[in-house]
């Protein structure tokens, strides 16, 4: 198929390739009208930017920092070993990308690692944001200094960042409550909720997401309180300990964050695995062997391949002032069980 290019948007729109290149570059000087005549034969011809031959072309150099937390969490090791991937890959092609340790649960040093960035260090950042107000006042003056900011896997809507890449985690949550109301009994049973921290926006979307459906579609199932375990293993073992001793007849388990194997030790240790109905995030060799074993009943997932690539991709677009393409960006909810694993590498 041939390749849509900024001459044909030009005879599309009836303007010049000047005009053309400053709507796609949202430099001042053209009319409001030229502009949304140029917008709609981008979204007819369905016309895609080449921002990497573009970046070339300025002679740029794109440094980028991810802000990933670090810690025994096997989903954010995954990120992190994508974000160094494509740091030795895209060396060679002007492309910068620094990882940047982070602690997710202290938001005052998330702040100051926030704070000290700025054009002179870093064009764009990617950061797993905790939904702190200071790390949302954080985020702000970045974007003021010239920086554009995209929250990654976990979301800061009120802040002023640009661009949200991860997983509908309302959505995730809902599909959760919809698996453990599927697979637990008609009558009336118990379910224990371990979270990393409520004070992480998408802990907290897909514990509101669960509790719609659980309560709205399946009321006789009783969810216990949110315990947090800071997405370590050893403190979400004891919690799950510490919930099958409290209740004798608990009947779910749903783990909104990591840690997952610390809860799949204390209840294999337990001897009732089999018995609960346990649904967890992320597919790492861990939730993969406990579906296997079914220990685990089911894995919602999201590729962090896919949004690394994506968090780069739409950082080149907003140093590049062109669009972003939202379905090529769209973050899938994965859902595998023990007969749809897919093949390891």
């Amino acid at each position: 198929m041939k390749r849509v290019t900024i001459h044909d948007v030009a005879e599309a729109a009836g303007v010049s390739l000047a005009t053309v290149d400053r709507v796609l570059n949202t430099r001042p000087g053209v009319r409001k009208a030229t502009i949304e005549k140029v917008r709609q034969a981008v979204e007819s011809l369905n016309y895609q930017p080449d921002v990497f031959a573009a970046g070339l072309a300025k002679k740029s150099a794109y440094r980028l920092h991810f802000l990933i937390p670090n810690g025994p969490n096997a989903f954010m090791e995954d990120l992190t070993r994508e974000a160094k991937a494509h740091a030795v890959s895209m060396s060679g092609a002007r492309m910068q990308v620094h990882v940047e340790p982070i602690d997710a649960f202290d938001g005052h040093r998330v702040t100051g690692t926030l704070a000290i960035l700025d054009k002179s260090v870093c064009d764009g950042v990617a950061v797993v944001a905790p939904a702190f107000p200071e790390v949302r006042a954080a985020i702000d003056r970045l974007q003021d200094r010239g920086v554009p900011v995209v929250t990654l896997v976990s979301d800061h809507p009120v802040s002023e960042r640009q661009h949200f890449v991860g997983i509908d985690n309302m959505a995730a949550g809902r599909t959760a409550g919809r698996l453990l109301g599927r697979f637990l009994p008609k009558h009336p049973a118990k379910i224990g909720l371990i979270a990393g921290s409520l004070g992480l926006r998408d802990h907290a979307d897909r514990f509101a997401g669960l509790r719609e459906v659980i309560e709205t579609e399946y009321p006789h199932l009783q969810l216990l309180k949110v315990r947090e375990g800071r997405d370590d293993n050893e403190r979400n073992e004891d919690l799950i300990r510490k919930l099958l001793a409290e209740h004798p007849d608990l009947a779910g388990v749903y783990n909104i964050g990591a840690g997952n194997r610390g809860a799949i030790s204390a209840l294999t240790e337990s001897g009732r695995a089999k018995d609960i109905v346990f649904v967890g995030h992320e597919l790492t060799p861990y939730t993969r062997q406990a579906l296997q074993s079914e220990i685990m009943d089911a894995v919602i997932a999201q590729d962090p391949g896919h949004e690394i690539r994506s968090a780069i991709r739409i950082l080149k677009a907003l140093c590049d002032g062109v669009p972003i393409i939202d379905d090529q960006e769209r973050i899938g909810i994965d859902i595998f069980l023990k007969d749809n694993l897919p093949t390891e590498a």
